[in-house]
């Protein structure tokens, strides 16, 4: 697929007979131009090897990052930084509520619990928005089972010391 076959080619086309000098002379091009072939393959093949690395290195760092990605029989158990991201995510998504931050986290028997704490209601100034706390489970995969909310509140309230 080189200059000397598209010569050929129109030749072709236009009817032009070769000699049988000029074909010996095509076939010797070939070789220089396979040579070169080579050539540029071989500095393209480092590109390919960097490019294949970053690719897993991306794999690999998505499969961390991304706390969506199944495991294939369950090989491993989730990291905590997995957990909760996936309770954070699935918490929003079901709630409607963007999750602010998480007060209490633990791993039980039956898997994971949080205490994440959400804008409910957001007001003006930002000291009388409500807030939410909602006691969340997960399985030990993270995958979560059930959230209630525990308490309300008014954003920069302390919670009331019980026996004052």
């Amino acid at each position: 697929m080189s200059n000397t076959h598209r010569t050929s080619r129109t030749r072709n086309s236009q009817e032009i007979p070769q000699e049988p000098e000029e074909e010996e002379a095509e076939i010797e091009e070939e070789p220089e131009e396979t040579e070169s072939e080579e050539t540029e393959s071989e500095e393209t093949e480092p590109e390919s090897e960097e490019t294949g690395r970053e690719t897993r290195r991306r794999k690999k760092e998505g499969s961390r990052e991304d706390p969506g990605t199944s495991r294939k029989g369950g090989d491993r158990s989730p990291t905590p930084m997995e957990v909760l991201r996936q309770a954070r995510a699935q918490l929003a998504e079901l709630t409607g509520l963007v999750p602010e931050s998480v007060s209490s986290f633990e791993q039980t028997e039956d898997g994971w619990s949080l205490e994440v704490e959400v804008l409910e209601l957001s007001r003006v100034p930002d000291t009388m928005s409500l807030m939410g706390g909602y006691q969340v489970e997960l399985d030990p995969e993270g995958q979560l089972t059930g959230y209630r909310r525990v308490r309300r509140y008014e954003r920069g309230r302390a919670d009331p010391r019980a026996g004052h």
